[in-house]
């Protein structure tokens, strides 16, 4: 089924169980905690140790945020030693993390929004 807007978007429309995995991943970015970490991946990669400290949380508390963001596809980890370094998935996390960060800025800002086209008469 063809729809006006972009391609990618198609399947959002066409495919409800690919909607709700979509839905799954933006309610992971929706807890300002997990958004944090996934800032502080931006970065680089990270201990839980280094993550706690950088966004002075229990470790507990961020082992917690990172198997949710691992289950959901976001990050990923692997063993060096006795801990776990973790970093973003790949570049589609990090660049989603730049479009919220734009975002939130142009609404800070007041800048216009979209403009539709004028409807043809």
């Amino acid at each position: 089924m063809a729809h006006d807007g972009p391609p990618e978007l198609d399947r959002l429309l066409d495919d409800p169980d690919y909607a709700a995995a979509a839905a799954d991943a933006m309610q992971a970015l929706s807890a300002p905690s997990r958004l944090r970490l996934l800032a502080r991946l931006h970065a680089g990669p990270a201990s839980v140790g280094e993550l706690a400290e950088a966004v002075d949380m229990e470790g507990s508390a961020v082992s917690h945020q990172l198997r949710l963001l691992r289950h959901l596809g976001l990050v990923t980890g692997r063993r060096d030693g006795r801990q776990v370094i973790y970093e973003l998935y790949d570049d589609h996390v990090a660049e989603l993390l730049e479009q919220v960060v734009g975002h939130v800025e142009h609404v800070r800002l007041g800048l216009p929004g979209r403009t539709m086209p004028a409807a043809a008469s």
